[in-house]
């Protein structure tokens, strides 16, 4: 399973894994559940109430967020423990800006968003999570631009926890991110953070165009699609200097789905970058069926005679 640089406990994977594939995971946490002390976890989420403990219960509980499928729920439900995790968000405000956040503040706010990570992606707390508007609080470490390791595990896992949200398919979700500035903060990290922030905030976008409404939305006016298109032009550049599979993938079905709009379409006529029409991508594409497939339809829905990738 890939992860994140730095954190065992972030899978990149789970967003954008081919669907079909099977593995013992699933067996692998329902024997790890089975092992799992309840009455120690119990005592972890009461010692997130007090900060001279909470640490040492943060690590452990983040640990056990895959193998104990209640775990959620009990902490949306304990007394107190929402508001912990909050604190321990707001507590790293100060460290952002000016950014001197350090390696040890950033491992402990992940421990806290790998928690927010399980109540976003919970069916019984999704709906609450999203009401109570908890994922705004995430949204000033999407601002952030420094390139240090700390600052790149904290981007990383805050988009974790909006993945999460945005991969169940929801309206409920996408209506609640379209009031907010979450696209434009992934069109920013499309553009400058790393591949695997690249990748994660670019799986974001193609959910939110994926729903009809979100689609609506960028393609209402000029301005929103131009910014989307702008950026998407520039990762292809870039991904033809320094290839990526995972992350091309998500660009053209990015592609593929705006050209399902009619004004959407006519203007990637005029601004689909060159290297999706060429032969640019022929390598990486070779063995990747499905992408070569969704090109192949972008180029065919916008007019173009389909180049034979690979």
């Amino acid at each position: 399973m890939t992860t994140a640089p730095g954190n065992p406990r972030f899978p990149i994977r789970s967003m954008s894994s081919p669907s079909g594939i099977t593995t013992d995971a699933p067996r692998e946490q329902a024997k790890a559940a089975t092992n799992v002390n309840r009455e120690q976890v119990y005592v972890w989420i009461q010692e997130l109430l007090h900060p001279d403990t909470r640490e040492h219960a943060l690590i452990e509980l983040s640990k056990k967020r895959e193998v104990l499928p209640e775990l959620a729920p009990l902490l949306w439900h304990s007394f107190g423990t929402m508001a912990a995790l909050l604190q321990e968000i707001v507590m790293i405000y100060p460290v952002i800006n000016p950014p001197t956040l350090t390696a040890q503040q950033s491992n402990r706010v992940c421990n806290a968003l790998a928690l927010l990570q399980c109540v976003a992606s919970h069916p019984e707390t999704r709906s609450a999570f999203l009401s109570a508007h908890i994922p705004l609080f995430l949204y000033p470490f999407l601002h952030t631009v420094s390139k240090s390791r700390p600052f790149e595990y904290l981007r990383l896992t805050s988009l974790g926890v909006v993945g999460a949200l945005v991969k169940t398919d929801e309206q409920e979700v996408i209506n609640f991110l379209l009031t907010t500035e979450i696209i434009p903060l992934c069109l920013r990290i499309m553009e400058s953070g790393s591949e695997l922030s690249k990748t994660v905030a670019t799986f974001i976008l193609q959910k939110i165009l994926l729903d009809d409404t979100g689609l609506s939305y960028i393609c209402q006016t000029f301005e929103r699609f131009s910014h989307v298109a702008m950026i998407l032009e520039k990762m292809v550049i870039s991904l033809a200097k320094e290839p990526s599979t995972r992350l091309l993938k998500h660009v053209v079905r990015c592609y593929l789905r705006l050209s399902d709009n009619p004004r959407a379409r006519e203007a990637l006529r005029q601004c689909l970058p060159d290297q999706l029409k060429d032969s640019t991508f022929s390598v990486i594409l070779k063995d990747d069926s499905a992408t070569k497939k969704w090109l192949s339809q972008v180029l065919q829905n916008i007019g173009i005679e389909p180049t034979t990738f690979g």
